[in-house]
């Protein structure tokens, strides 16, 4: 029998996360349909008892509902009680349950590059939703952190979140500094570049060895990443954190190993789609 899977926020109409689940599903054989539906702040309650109603067996979560979401849930994972905050839901034996790919899908995403995250620095511009599930998981791995946000009070209240759980965190201004020296892993979480407009700050003393991430993958290559590669530096986009934030939502939905490959070189392809028709 077809399952059914979605992904629900809004705005929604650029999702790629259908092109990556049904080239999954695709890949395996596996008799399922991803789409994805707009669903206004106000009308959340609807579309989960909606959803339901339609014999849907899952579902991810974006913008804005991530945290409101979870007022409608039964049961929430470690991870998701860790974020504050649900991207994957899955319905079981009747009842919803929420989940968090978001930071482990990063984690998995630069741990090739990274080999070893235990005792490293890891410095994260900006403290939004995105930084919050990025950071937590990061610490989790044993990282040193230190946030840094145009409004101060906002990375320092991340870093006590962090502290709160064991992990180590400073906070700082959303400026260069001393810290570009030591940093093994810089990670940008802002939505500066969306329109390839050049980062407000240099990165001129950055240290050679730092792998540079930056969230965005659409450009696949903003300003501030060609400006880490043009110092030295090795460089990751967000295509990663998507790939394995769906592989890991995959995993949780069917308990089995997600065609990882497969559902990369589909988002490759649609992206340079994207580039050649300039959507």
């Amino acid at each position: 029998m077809e399952k059914h899977y979605a992904v629900i926020g809004d705005p929604i109409e650029h999702s790629l996360s259908p092109i990556m689940h049904n080239a999954g599903y695709q890949a395996l054989g596996v008799d399922a349909q991803y789409q994805r539906f707009q669903v206004q702040a106000g009308l959340l309650a609807k579309a989960v008892k909606g959803l339901q109603a339609l014999g849907f067996s899952g579902w991810n979560v974006t913008l804005p509902h991530k945290e409101s979401i979870i007022a409608y849930l039964d049961v929430l994972t470690p991870q998701a009680m860790r974020a504050g905050a649900v991207n994957t839901v899955k319905i079981h034996e009747g009842k919803l349950i929420g989940h968090n790919t978001d930071g482990d899908g990063f984690v998995r995403s630069v741990a090739e590059e990274l080999k070893e995250f235990k005792g490293k620095k890891a410095v994260l511009l900006g403290s939004g939703g995105a930084s919050k599930g990025i950071a937590l998981a990061l610490a989790e791995q044993g990282m040193n952190l230190h946030i840094l946000n145009r409004t101060p009070g906002k990375a320092k209240d991340l870093a006590q979140v962090i502290q709160g759980q064991g992990g180590t965190a400073t906070s700082g201004e959303f400026s260069p500094g001393e810290w570009l020296r030591d940093v093994d892993l810089l990670v940008q979480t802002t939505s500066v570049g969306l329109k390839r407009e050049p980062f407000p700050f240099p990165l001129t003393g950055i240290s050679a060895q730092a792998l540079v991430v930056d969230i965005i993958f659409n450009p696949m290559e903003t300003p501030f990443l060609k400006e880490a590669k043009k110092l030295g530096c090795r460089t990751q986009n967000g295509l990663g954190m998507l790939l394995y934030q769906g592989a890991l939502a995959w995993e949780f939905w069917f308990d089995g190993q997600a065609p990882v490959e497969e559902m990369r070189q589909a988002l490759k392809q649609r992206l340079l789609e994207r580039m050649f028709y300039k959507e």
